[in-house]
Formats: C-alpha cells, structure tokens, sequence
C-alpha cells in the first residue's frame, strides 16, 4: 500500500475518493438552495429568497426554479449566499432541481458534477454556462 502523506494535495483527495473543501461548500450551498424551493423551510423565513426566482413555465435554457440576479452595488454583498448560489444554481438542469427527495437531488446532482474538476483540484471552479461561453471563444 502506498504511503498517502507523499502524495501531493490533489492526488491524496483523489486516491481517497475525498472531494475538495470548495467542492463541497458549493454542493452544500445546492441541497440549501434545493431545500428551499422544496419546502423545507419555513415559507415565511426563505421568501426574501424564494420571491426572487421567476416563475416560468419550461424553457429551453432554464428549470423552472430559475432565480433573478439582481446588480450588486456594493462590495460587501458580493460574496453573499444569494449571489454565490445564483449563478451555480441557474446552470443546473430541470431534471436536477425537480427532484421529489433531498436523497434524489443529492445523486442526481453528483452525476451532473461527476466531471467537474473542482472535485479533486482545489484551485478549480465549477464550470457555469458564462464561463463555457467564455472558455469557447
């Protein structure tokens, strides 16, 4: 058996099956997100985040959980849990996002992200539809 403390960060995370510590601050970001819409929570506690969503029948490039992002004016709002989840969220397929348990959004959305390089490479982001248009021109 080979010793794990020579290998390097991201070929011990993957010897291990581990995901990064980023990898799963954005899935677990998702199932909150998931939660929410699915009612989990309390209606009156999630709607300053749940109104923010457009109710839209079945479209080509969206799920019908697609939430609005608003500008952002200020710095200090960048980084918060409705703008980190937004843009993640919106990229996610309607056969994710409509799952009728916590456990079936979980599976599905691992087999969605199963070639995301942020799962074992630390310095990687999940690849969202802006940054696909971006990589491809």
């Amino acid at each position: 058996m080979r010793s794990v403390k020579l290998l390097k960060y991201e070929e011990r995370l993957r010897y291990l099956s581990l995901p990064t510590l980023k990898y799963r601050r954005i899935r677990g970001d998702m199932i909150e997100v998931y939660k929410m819409f699915s009612g989990r929570y309390d209606a009156t506690v999630t709607s300053w985040f749940t109104n923010r969503h457009i109710d839209k029948k079945y479209e080509v490039r969206s799920h019908r959980f697609f939430i609005h992002q608003f500008p952002i004016k200020f710095d200090m709002r960048k980084f918060n849990f409705t703008n980190r989840v937004i843009s993640v969220w919106n990229t996610l397929p309607d056969t994710v996002v409509s799952a009728n348990t916590i456990d079936t959004f979980k599976a599905r959305l691992d087999r969605f992200w199963s070639d995301q390089e942020v799962k074992y490479h630390c310095k990687s982001d999940i690849i969202t539809g802006s940054q696909v248009s971006v990589i491809i021109q």
